[in-house]
């Protein structure tokens, strides 16, 4: 399953990250993976004295949106993180690593989001493709919008063939890490929030009660 967050950012957000990524240094992507011959983008330098602000930016529109604790049941997120796609660069097909090092330990990765910055029609190409199965989705949201999928899904992005391709990018390690799992979850809470008020309150009880138990069961 795959969620479209319309809006994760403010306007006012995607303005300071863009600010922030203009004056920010921004190194070979490649030093994240560097087993991965067919990753050619731009990661910001750690050290950069925006890159506090901008990972902060993120983390906190992520951590304030209902719907993506619902989705993603986070129990970590990684230091969200601006990368940038220049002319002819882009990530070829992969699944994101299993596990990755961050300031406060190792993390497992369930759940992968990209974060929209630089406004569709401001760059030709770059289309985040995920395939399922045979079939293939090509996304390019607006800036403000996310989308998060799970981490085994294998994507990539499309060659920018004109303009700056500009996103955030972060994991999340989930309390639930089976995701048929976290989807039965997150579908009891849709049912809940679009009829639970319907329902006679013994069985809004019950209902809570079963995904209260189901996370239980199910977290590790």
């Amino acid at each position: 399953m795959f969620l479209q967050v319309p809006e994760l950012l403010t306007p006012q957000e995607v303005a300071r990250l863009r600010q922030i990524a203009s004056q920010a240094k921004f190194l070979d992507g490649r030093m994240s993976n560097p087993g991965n011959k067919t990753k050619d983008n731009l990661q910001v330098d750690l050290n950069h004295p925006g890159y506090q602000e901008s990972s902060q930016i993120m983390s906190n529109a992520l951590q304030r949106n209902q719907t993506v604790a619902d989705f993603a049941l986070p129990r970590v997120l990684a230091p969200p993180l601006l990368c940038k796609y220049d002319p002819k660069m882009k990530y070829g097909a992969h699944a994101d690593t299993a596990y990755i090092t961050t300031p406060g330990g190792r993390m497992r990765t369930d759940v992968s989001c990209t974060i929209f910055i630089a406004e569709p029609d401001s760059y030709e190409g770059g289309e985040l493709q995920i395939y399922l199965g045979t079939e293939v989705l090509k996304v390019k949201f607006p800036a403000g919008h996310a989308i998060i999928y799970p981490s085994h899904t294998l994507h990539e992005v499309l060659t920018v063939t004109s303009g700056q391709r500009l996103v955030g990018i972060t994991f999340i390690e989930s309390l639930v890490p089976n995701t048929e799992h976290r989807e039965m979850i997150f579908e009891l809470n849709e049912v809940a929030a679009l009829e639970g008020y319907n329902m006679k309150m013994e069985n809004r009880v019950r209902l809570d009660t079963v995904k209260s138990n189901l996370i239980r069961m199910w977290s590790t």
